[in-house]
C-alpha cells in the first residue's frame, strides 16, 4: 500500500510538472520581453490575425514592450528588433539561415534547412553569387523593361493617375521570372499565367495559413494546391531543361543546378526565391519611387549624383558601382535602373503625377 501511495504521489507530481512545462503560458523567452503563446500549436498566430496584419501586431507589441520583443510563430520563438540602432548591434554577417525563407518554407510545407553550418554557409554563398551573376547577365533585359515602362509613363497626360503598385508588380513579374527561370517568360502569356498562380499562392500564405481558413474551405484549398502544383511543374521543366547544358543567358536556376543541390532543394529554393523576389522587388520599387517623387530634396540630390556619375553616357553596371553605397540589397538595382534609364528627361515629369 505504501509503495502504491509513493508511486501515485510521484506520478501526480510528474503530471503537474509536465502540464506546467507544456502549457502555453509557461513558454517564456528567457530575458526577452514579450508575450506568451495564445495557443500551444499556433503560438501567437491568433493574435496576429486579430491585429489585422503582422505589421500592426508588431507595432502594438513594440509599443508595449520596447525595441526588442518576442512572440511565438507557431511553435517557433521569434525575436523582433524595432529600432535601427538595435538592429545594427545584432547584424551577423556570418548568419547562414534566413528566417523569412524558413517561414515561407514552413508555410509551403517544404523542408526548413536542417543542414550543417558549413552546408548552410555554402548555400548562402551560392545564392548570393547566383543573384549577382543573374543581374549581370540580364542587365540589358532590365534596361529594356525599364525603358518600356518609362515610355509608357511618358505617353500619359500629366493629369492622368499612374497605378504605381500595379505597374511595379508587373515590372517585377517580368524581370524576376526571366532572371530566375529564363526565356520561357519572354512570352507575356506565360508571365500572366505565373502572376495569377503567384497571387493565389501568396494570398493564402498571407491569410489562409495564419487564420486557418484555408483548411476549412475546400474550394480555396483546391485552388491553392492547383496553383502551387502548376508553379512547381513549370520549375521542374526548367530545371530539367537547364541541367547539363550551356546557355548564353545565365539565370538564377543555373547557379542552383551547378551547386550540386538535389532536385528537391533546387525546386524549393527557386520557388521561394521566385515568390518572395517578385513581391520584395515590387514593394521596394513602389516605395522608393513614391518617396523620391514626394521629396524634392532627395530628388535633387539623386539627380545631381546621376549627372556626376553618368553624364550623357549610357547606364552600365560599372557606372552603377560608382554610385554611393546603399544599405539596400542587390535588388535595389531594379529601382536604380528603372529611374536611371531616362532620368534626365523624366524626373520632373514623374513628380507631377505620381
Amino acid at each position: 500500500m505504501l509503495d502504491f501511495a509513493i508511486f501515485a504521489v510521484t506520478f501526480l507530481l510528474a503530471l503537474v510538472g509536465a502540464v506546467l512545462y507544456l502549457y502555453p503560458a509557461s513558454r517564456q523567452a528567457a530575458g526577452i520581453p514579450g508575450i506568451t503563446p495564445t495557443e500551444e500549436k499556433d503560438g501567437n498566430l491568433p493574435d496576429i490575425v486579430n491585429s489585422g496584419s503582422l505589421h500592426e501586431f508588431l507595432v502594438n507589441l513594440h509599443e508595449r514592450y520596447g525595441p526588442v520583443v518576442s512572440f511565438w510563430f507557431g511553435r517557433r520563438l521569434v525575436v523582433s528588433l524595432g529600432a535601427v540602432d538595435v538592429l545594427k548591434q545584432h547584424i551577423n554577417p556570418n548568419k547562414t539561415l534566413d528566417p523569412f525563407e524558413t517561414m515561407l518554407k514552413s508555410l509551403l510545407r517544404y523542408q526548413s534547412g536542417g543542414g550543417s553550418v558549413s552546408e548552410n554557409h555554402m548555400r548562402k554563398k551560392l545564392y548570393e553569387n547566383g543573384v549577382t551573376d543573374s543581374l549581370k547577365s540580364n542587365f540589358a533585359l532590365l534596361l529594356k523593361l525599364s525603358e518600356e515602362l518609362l515610355d509608357k509613363w511618358l505617353s500619359y497626360p500629366e493629369t492622368q493617375h499612374v497605378p504605381l503598385s500595379q505597374h511595379m508588380l508587373g515590372f517585377a513579374m517580368k524581370s524576376v521570372t526571366q532572371m530566375v527561370m529564363g526565356s520561357t517568360f519572354e512570352d507575356d502569356q506565360e508571365v500572366i499565367r505565373f502572376q495569377k498562380n503567384h497571387g493565389t499562392v501568396w494570398s493564402e500564405i498571407g491569410k489562409g495559413f495564419l487564420d486557418g481558413s484555408l483548411d476549412k474551405n475546400t474550394t480555396r484549398k483546391k485552388q491553392y494546391e492547383d496553383a502551387l502544383m502548376q508553379l512547381e511543374s513549370v520549375l521542374r521543366n526548367i530545371i530539367k531543361e537547364r541541367k547539363g547544358r550551356n546557355f548564353s543567358q545565365h539565370i538564377f536556376i543555373d547557379s542552383l543546378v551547378q551547386g550540386n543541390l538535389n532536385d528537391q532543394q533546387i525546386l524549393e529554393d527557386s520557388m521561394i526565391f521566385s515568390l518572395a523576389s517578385c513581391i520584395i522587388t515590387a514593394k521596394l520599387c513602389t516605395w522608393a519611387i513614391c518617396f523620391l517623387t514626394t521629396s524634392e530634396e532627395v530628388e535633387k540630390k539623386l539627380y545631381e549624383e546621376i549627372n556626376q556619375v553618368f553624364g550623357n553616357g549610357p547606364v552600365t553596371p560599372e557606372k552603377i558601382e560608382q554610385l554611393r553605397p546603399s544599405s539596400f540589397m542587390p535588388l535595389v538595382w531594379y529601382f536604380r535602373i528603372l529611374i536611371l534609364g531616362h532620368l534626365h528627361t523624366s524626373m520632373k515629369y514623374l513628380s507631377l503625377y505620381l
